[in-house]
Parts: C-alpha cells; sequence; structure tokens
C-alpha cells in the first residue's frame, strides 16, 4: 500500500487526470457557448421576423438587420487555418 502512495509516481498519474478533466472541461464550455450563441441568434431572428410581419418594420428592413448580424466567414474551420 505504501507503494501505490509513493509521491514521485503518483505525480504524473495527477497531473495527466488533471489535463485530462481541463480539456474535456473545455471542450463541454465550447459547446455550451456555441448552444447558447445559437439559440440567441434564432430568438433574435424570430423577433425580427415578428416586427415584420406585425408591420412596424420593412422587409428591407429586416433584411438589413439579418444581413448585418451574420459574422464574416473566412473559410475553414474558423482557427485562421484556412484547410479545414
Amino acid at each position: 500500500m505504501q507503494e501505490l502512495l509513493d509521491y514521485p509516481k503518483l505525480l504524473p498519474l495527477v497531473a495527466m487526470v488533471g489535463c485530462g478533466f481541463i480539456a474535456v472541461l473545455s471542450i463541454v464550455g465550447g459547446c455550451i457557448r456555441a448552444v447558447v450563441a445559437s439559440r440567441a441568434r434564432e430568438q433574435t431572428r424570430r423577433e425580427i421576423a415578428a416586427y415584420v410581419a406585425e408591420g412596424s418594420m420593412s422587409p428591407e428592413q429586416g433584411e438589413r438587420l439579418l444581413a448585418a448580424g451574420k459574422p464574416e466567414r473566412s473559410g475553414g474551420c474558423g482557427w485562421g487555418w484556412g484547410s479545414c
């Protein structure tokens, strides 16, 4: 039992588990952030559509607002590499 709790042997294992936990936490956080952003964007689209439907905004104004909110895409995966 004493060998199992030997600090120099346990340190690499604790470091790997900690790094793995941070990696998983980062991935989950990024997914949650993307879902929240997507839901907010869709809610904004619905609100603009409602304003257009009730007549307080012209379709052209709604179209301009929707076009203004689009993020600029340079192609690729968003990491700036352009190849993925």
